[in-house]
């Protein structure tokens, strides 16, 4: 992307975003953009299956908007997620999907299993190949 917000307000990238350049629009069409995560996950800072992590200030809006926002940090992000392979991946346009997401993430922290991580894998390598929901 050819601008990065730092503060307050965070603009979440949007189909056709502008700021998105070629190689970077091919990048998050294969979800390539992802890759650097890897790093964090061996340093231990991230999972492969987990809550999706935001910008900071999208965290600070939401966890004043969602009572049980703060409950999603019970884990490591991960680089995908339940959410994530519901279709609920890209832009938070509007509260609904906020909640749904957070509630996602809820649900995945209430059930976790290995087999639950492995079926979430599964189904994230089928949306990547597939090139479905990605943005």
């Amino acid at each position: 992307m050819t601008v990065m917000e730092n503060g307050n307000h965070v603009s979440q990238a949007v189909p056709n975003d502008p700021r998105v350049t070629g190689v970077g629009w091919w990048l998050r069409r294969t979800s390539l953009d992802e890759l650097p995560q890897l790093i964090n996950v061996l340093k231990g800072e991230m999972s492969i299956v987990g809550p999706r992590p935001h910008a900071l200030a999208h965290d600070e809006a939401w966890e004043n908007m969602l009572a049980h926002y703060i409950n999603r940090h019970q884990v490591k992000p991960g680089i995908t997620g339940l959410a994530q392979v519901r279709g609920l991946r890209g832009l938070a346009g509007d509260d609904n999907t906020i909640h749904e997401r957070v509630r996602n993430d809820l649900e995945y922290i209430a059930h976790w299993s290995f087999w639950l991580d492995l079926k979430i894998i599964a189904r994230t390598v089928c949306a990547i190949l597939t090139g479905r929901n990605a943005h």
